[in-house]
């Protein structure tokens, strides 16, 4: 039976502060969210990423957006906690990906007005705002039977967009850290997953993908 449950999973609060996140995965066995993040298992675990990241067959569009925006949220987390004794106040003063791209934090809510802000606090308020929107019900239904909002596509590449910040800033700022941990070959795939989502369904303007251009380019031309 399709769409019995959407189980959304994120952070326990406050541990983001801790050396490494730890996402918890709790979507229960039998549920369609479940289904859907084992097909999506099963086809990464082919090696093919460009099929790994199409919509199944039948599928809702939304739905699958939203498993793996959740699954992208956890990733980064993860990630970002292994390095995160690397990015502070004094290392990262400012939040950027290389000397041409530095970015200002605001919601729309409780900052309206952008602000310049070291980069583990720009992460910070990032990831606990993601947090926010995959925990708010209107927005990521779990309730058997609610459907999406119509706006969710659009929270959708919001969410997406600032992810895709933190990629930009572990690979300009920390790569030579990520290389020592012999992380790259996971950060690589990581990033690679999430750009090849994006690109299947033109999820973030091609302008804010400028500080990464490079690598998107090598990635794209490696699986050619």
């Amino acid at each position: 039976v399709k769409g019995l449950t959407r189980c959304f999973f994120s952070l326990p609060s406050g541990s983001r502060s801790s050396k490494t996140f730890k996402p918890k995965k709790n979507i229960p066995e039998g549920s369609h969210q479940y289904e859907l993040l084992k097909h999506a298992e099963a086809t990464l675990g082919s090696g093919n990423l460009r099929q790994a990241v199409m919509l199944p067959e039948g599928e809702d569009l939304n739905e699958w957006i939203a498993v793996n925006t959740v699954d992208f949220f956890n990733q980064i987390n993860m990630l970002y906690g292994t390095i995160t004794e690397f990015c502070t106040e004094v290392s990262c003063p400012v939040m950027s990906a290389g000397p041409r791209y530095e970015y200002h934090w605001a919601d729309g809510t409780n900052i309206k007005k952008p602000i310049k802000c070291s980069a583990p606090k720009y992460i910070d308020y990032l990831m606990t705002w993601v947090q926010d929107q995959l925990d708010d019900e209107t927005l990521f239904p779990s309730k058997i039977g609610v459907p999406f909002p119509k706006n969710f596509m659009s929270v959708a590449k919001t969410i997406l967009k600032r992810l895709f910040r933190v990629y930009a800033h572990i690979y300009h700022q920390h790569f030579d850290s990520v290389m020592r941990l012999q992380e790259e070959a996971h950060l690589n795939t990581s990033f690679k997953h999430f750009i090849f989502f994006v690109q299947e369904f033109n999820l973030i303007d091609r302008r804010e993908l400028a500080p990464l251009q490079e690598l998107i380019e090598k990635l794209g031309s490696k699986d050619r």
